[in-house]
């Protein structure tokens, strides 16, 4: 391993740049599928991850339900993390893509707070700072007419439809956040595999039950929207396998800070095949959220450096 990074010193934040890409380009097909449920698209993702999957854990021996200490754990996680995943998409859907993505990156801010009240992790006055600048960065992207007027500019439809998003795009964030959560407290006795797992098959009996609920199971009529939804399924695949491979041989804090390229990827794609320009508002917003989610990686980038070197002393 050692050698390799010496070899490719550059070669996990390219891997970085590359999951940020491929995750915006599946999200760019996303908003250009017609007639098919967020929940729907969820489901095809949840089939594609436990296809990836299930060679993994008969390979690992891991088994299908983990550790009986853990599987509570691992049940949250898998339906937090899918709801995240279902709740994103619709935001997508629903408001300008880099809009939605502006919010997700609100991620590493919440996952702070909630690690410090549920993991009893430290919370300093610039994590507070941080949380801040993330609010703000939030309030410029949904521009309450409280606030701003009734004539909001620069939103997809309706208002109603963009506040709608804006919720959805908050509530994944803050169920992404809780199982980043649930992870570092499960910590390395699950294998990393079983996590999906566990993701991908609760994820899809929530999806089909919610569907069969909604009465919006249907495959679409357009053949176009049916290689989207294979292309969204692996795109996304490939991302995640990606951003884990980019995490096995760099640090996670230059990762969380060139993860940032998600939002780069997300104006241009917008931009060139959406033909919707951000406003200034979404701009401000989207810097204020880079700013934030930025310098917390930072911040933790630091403090596992310096507490790498005093175990070394």
């Amino acid at each position: 391993g050692t050698k390799k990074k010496a070899a490719c010193p550059g070669l996990g934040l390219f891997y970085t740049i590359l999951s940020a890409f491929l995750f915006s380009v599946a999200s760019l097909f996303l908003k250009k599928i017609e007639d098919v449920h967020s929940v729907e698209v969820s489901a095809f993702r949840c089939v594609f991850q436990m296809a990836f999957v299930l060679p993994g854990l008969i390979y690992y021996k891991t088994g299908f339900l983990g550790p009986k200490g853990k599987r509570v754990f691992l049940f949250f996680r898998g339906f937090l993390g899918s709801t995240a995943m279902v709740l994103l998409y619709y935001a997508y859907q629903v408001m300008p893509l880099a809009d939605a993505t502006v919010i997700t990156f609100t991620s590493p801010v919440f996952t702070s707070l909630l690690a410090w009240i549920f993991l009893k992790e430290k919370y300093s006055l610039w994590d507070l700072l941080f949380t801040l600048f993330a609010v703000t960065g939030v309030i410029l992207i949904a521009r309450p007419p409280f606030l701003f007027g009734s004539r909001v500019a620069g939103i997809e439809g309706s208002y109603s439809d963009h506040l709608k998003g804006t919720v959805a795009a908050i509530a994944s964030t803050l169920s992404a956040a809780s199982t980043i959560v649930i992870l570092r407290k499960v910590g390395k006795s699950v294998h990393y595999f079983l996590s999906i797992w566990y993701y991908a098959v609760i994820g899809l009996i929530g999806c089909v039950i919610a569907l069969f609920v909604l009465n919006e199971w249907r495959l679409p009529h357009c053949g176009r929207d049916r290689v989207f939804l294979i292309l969204i399924g692996l795109l996304g695949l490939g991302g995640q396998i990606f951003l884990t491979k980019a995490l096995q041989i760099e640090k996670a804090g230059p990762v969380s800070i060139m993860k940032t390229m998600d939002v780069v990827f997300a104006f241009i794609l917008q931009v060139l095949f959406l033909n919707h320009l951000p406003t200034w508002w979404t701009v401000g917003g989207a810097l204020c959220v880079v700013a934030s989610s930025s310098g917390t990686a930072i911040r933790k980038w630091r403090h596992s450096v310096k507490k790498a070197k005093q175990g070394e002393i």
